[in-house]
């Protein structure tokens, strides 16, 4: 009986000790790769605009007056001299019927004396004082006519009406924009660009524009810089041309933009940038993977850095697997499995 109980003992000891080394025995380490080589690689970098319009007409009358009636609404198609809105012209009519009595009233009197002084019988002073009456006349009535007619408010381009900022009943000041005409007919996208990124931004760089609220996506044309900072954010406005022939686009909407460096091969093998780490005295390494599966921290020198790519100058070869994800289980000598 004790014989049995011994056995039996040895048999759950044996069983345990197995269970702890397989227990003991450490899972590799799953992490994702990437072979080190040359590669031919399209730095872009990404920014968030929005859309303006090409040019911004401010429409104003001239004098001051009640605003009878404005014709037009917002969003409303324009076109070069059509009539925009119209002021209360009682008092210029006035005026004008007025100016228009002292111009006939001078022109009889002209007539009258000519006859006199043709003859000789009316002083040249006294002529060219009746001449000087009439040219005041006439300058008078050309004025007021002018003050009629600016009471119509005519378009002086053609374009969208941004905004009515003055409605019927409403008292219009000289130079107070009654509307806004926008020229849509090309935009501008307009992106703040940091302070270190400016430098690689150029006037014919390839761009791609997205806007979702259009359903459009283009390719923008010239690219004008901003030469003056932000104070507070230290970035600089670039617009991007883009033509709008279809009218899609308008001004305020939202757009991708993505800048697209000029693409050059690459003569120094290039890695992902989340690959190079740096260890506590500043030098850089990469864990790189061994035949057996095994993960090894090694040295590199690194060079250019062109979008999420750095290059490496030294320290490895081409052709050698290195971890560019999963690295923070890693220590020397880990398994890994990708």
């Amino acid at each position: 009986m004790k014989k049995g109980i011994i056995g039996l003992l040895t048999i759950l000891m044996i069983c345990s000790c197995g269970e702890k080394k397989e227990k003991g025995a450490k899972a590799p380490t799953r992490v994702k790769t990437e072979v080190l080589g040359k590669t031919i690689v399209n730095p872009q970098q990404q920014y968030v605009g929005i859309v303006e319009e090409h040019e911004a007409t401010a429409v104003s009358f001239t004098g001051m007056g009640v605003v009878k009636r404005v014709l037009v609404s917002e969003g409303q198609a324009v076109s070069s001299g059509q009539l925009i809105a119209e002021m209360d012209d009682t008092q210029a009519r006035n005026l004008l019927h007025g100016a228009e009595a002292q111009m006939n009233q001078a022109n009889d009197a002209l007539e009258r004396y000519k006859l006199l002084h043709e003859n000789g019988s009316l002083p040249e002073v006294q002529w060219v004082e009746i001449q000087s009456k009439v040219a005041q006349a006439q300058s008078q009535y050309e004025v007021a006519k002018k003050n009629l007619a600016d009471c119509r408010l005519m378009s002086p381009v053609s374009g969208i009406i941004g905004k009515k900022l003055i409605g019927a009943g409403e008292t219009a000041l000289p130079s107070q924009a009654v509307v806004t005409i926008l020229d849509i007919s090309s935009v501008k996208v307009k992106v703040a660009v940091p302070e270190a990124e400016i430098s690689s931004i150029t006037a014919s760089m390839p761009t791609t524009i997205i806007v979702e609220a259009a359903q459009k996506q283009v390719c923008g044309g010239r690219i004008e810089k901003g030469i003056q900072a932000d104070a507070l954010t230290h970035t600089y406005d670039v617009r991007i041309n883009v033509q709008n022939n279809d009218g899609k686009l308008l001004p305020g909407m939202v757009a991708n933009v993505q800048f697209t460096a000029v693409t050059q091969p690459q003569t120094e093998p290039m890695l992902s940038v989340t690959a190079v780490q740096k260890k506590a005295d500043g030098s850089l390494f990469v864990w790189t993977v061994a035949k057996d599966s095994t993960a090894h921290r090694t040295t590199v020198n690194t060079g250019e850095i062109l979008g999420n790519r750095i290059a490496i100058t030294n320290g490895i070869e081409n052709g050698q697997c290195v971890v560019i994800e999963g690295y923070q289980k890693l220590s020397e000598g880990t398994k890994v499995i990708f």
